[in-house]
């Protein structure tokens, strides 16, 4: 079956090329100009993957990307004009899987929705496939089949990524793990994905297991090679 997309653009030149792109690479796509319009059609359609814009006549996809993650692990991508990098991590923190800034060539945002929905397919096959046991690392206890985490017996909301991440170094505590697997595991394609992505999601994850973040305990930087997780 083919992946269902929802392109959320108010820009109708853009909404309708996007639109025909997809539909020419095989996917089904249904285009939302307002975040209403978005949220109704993602509640109603469960789209397998969102082109989310960040500025919308409504309302800002921050919001709308905010609301949809309270629900649904569906990859999001954020498309927009602006190119700082607080937000790019704002983006990234209320729940976006990438960030496509325009103007964006459209062989990169092929390559980057492709990546996205493979990340998604692996991403339910493990939850599948994984043991039952929990995996602890001290007082880190991470459930993968119901994908939550405690730390010293008190739950720790992770975004998707940050758990992705963690279970990665956790399933193989003490290992170095190099800069270059876990974007390649994590985010898959690694040439698509922003430099300091990996850096940002492991100051997250220290910010919400560590007791002092700044001096870490658990998942140490092993300079100029990856991370590990002790325990």
């Amino acid at each position: 079956m083919a992946s269902r997309i929802l392109i959320v653009e108010d820009e109708k030149g853009i909404a309708d090329g996007l639109a025909f792109t997809l539909r020419q690479e095989g996917y089904q796509t249904t285009i939302a100009r307002t975040g209403k319009e978005a949220l109704d059609s993602f509640a109603k359609r469960e789209p397998d993957l969102v082109l989310l814009d960040l500025m919308l006549p409504d309302t800002d996809g921050l919001a709308v990307c905010r609301t949809m993650r309270r629900t649904s692990t569906v990859p999001i991508l954020m498309l927009t004009a602006r190119d700082s990098e607080m937000d790019k991590v704002v983006g990234l923190e209320v729940g976006a899987d990438d960030y496509i800034t325009k103007p964006f060539g459209i062989q990169e945002l092929l390559a980057r929705v492709k990546a996205a929905l493979r990340r998604a397919r692996v991403r339910d096959q493990e939850r599948g496939e994984e043991p039952q046991g929990q995996l602890v690392a001290g007082e880190i206890v991470l459930d993968p089949v119901t994908r939550t985490v405690e730390v010293h017996g008190r739950p720790v909301e992770l975004r998707p990524k940050e758990f992705d991440l963690l279970r990665v170094l956790i399933t193989h505590p003490g290992r170095v793990h190099r800069r270059q697997d876990l974007y390649a595991e994590i985010w898959s394609e690694a040439d698509f994905v922003e430099r300091g992505t990996l850096d940002v999601h492991i100051r997250w994850l220290r910010e919400k297991i560590e007791e002092d973040p700044g001096h870490p305990r658990h998942i140490l930087t092993i300079r100029g090679v990856g991370y590990k997780i002790v325990p």
